[in-house]
C-alpha cells in the first residue's frame, strides 16, 4: 500500500526563500502534472523531459536544503514510473537519488524497487543510507536484508532513528539480537566504542542487553 509524500506543497511553500523560488517551483509542479497527464515514453538521452531538468535543477533554484523535498515531490505530481525512477536514480547525484528514495513509498507498490534500496546500502554515503531504511525499505526489505540494514546504521554512524518502523520489526527478532550482540563483542574487543544506539536496538528485539 502506497503512502502520501514526506512533504506537502504547503511545507515546501513556506521553506522557500523567496517568491521567485515559489514561482519556480509552482512552474516545476505543472510541468510535473502535465507529464502526468499525458505521459510519453522515457525522453532520449539527449532530450529529457522538462520536468526531470527542473528535478535536476531543484538546488539551485530552491536552495539545498529544500531541494530534497522539491525533487520529492516532482517524482509524485508526475506519477514517476519505476523505469523513469530507476533511471534518475542511476544517472543522479546522490541529492537526487535522495529524492527518489523518498518517493518510493508514495510511487511504488510492491517490492519492485527493493534494488535501488539495495544499491544505497552498499553506499557509503550516510545520507544515502539514512534515506534507504525509510518506510519503503520497512515494507518490503526481506528479514535478512533488514537486518544488515540496520548493521549498515551502527557501522556508518546513521542515527537509528532513520530507520522506520524499527521497534516493530525488531522485536521478538532473535537473529537480530544475536547479530547486534556478535557486533558489539566485536567493536569491545577490538578496542572501539560500541554505537550508542545498539543497547536500544538491542532492547527492541527483546533480549536483555548486557554492559556494552
Amino acid at each position: 500500500m502506497t503512502q502520501p509524500p514526506p512533504w506537502t506543497r504547503g511545507d515546501i511553500d513556506a521553506a522557500l526563500p523567496d517568491d521567485t523560488a515559489r514561482a519556480w517551483f509552482d512552474e516545476a509542479l505543472a510541468d510535473a502534472a502535465c507529464a502526468a497527464e499525458a505521459p510519453q515514453a522515457a525522453p532520449s538521452p539527449y532530450l529529457a523531459h522538462t520536468w526531470e531538468l527542473r528535478f535536476a535543477a531543484a538546488g539551485r533554484h530552491c536552495g539545498h536544503n529544500n531541494a530534497d523535498a522539491v525533487r520529492t515531490l516532482l517524482l509524485v505530481e508526475a506519477r514517476a514510473g519505476l523505469e523513469t525512477l530507476t533511471r534518475l536514480y542511476q544517472h543522479g547525484s546522490a541529492a537526487e537519488r535522495r529524492a527518489v528514495l523518498r518517493a518510493l513509498p508514495t510511487l511504488v507498490e510492491g517490492p519492485h524497487a527493493v534494488h535501488l534500496v539495495e544499491d544505497a546500502l552498499r553506499s557509503n554515503d550516510t545520507s544515502l543510507v539514512a534515506a534507504a531504511v525509510g518506510p519503503y525499505a520497512a515494507a518490503h526489505l526481506d528479514p535478512h536484508a533488514w537486518r544488515h540494514a540496520v548493521l549498515k546504521c551502527l557501522f556508518t554512524g546513521v542515527p537509528l532513528d532513520a530507520v522506520a518502523s524499527l521497534a516493530q520489526r525488531a522485536a521478538g527478532d532473535g537473529e537480530l539480537a544475536r547479530m547486534l550482540t556478535d557486533y558489539a563483542a566485536e567493536r569491545t574487543s577490538a578496542g572501539r566504542d560500541v554505537p550508542h544506539d545498539l543497547g536500544r536496538a538491542l532492547t527492541l528485539t527483546g533480549d536483555k542487553p548486557k554492559e556494552l
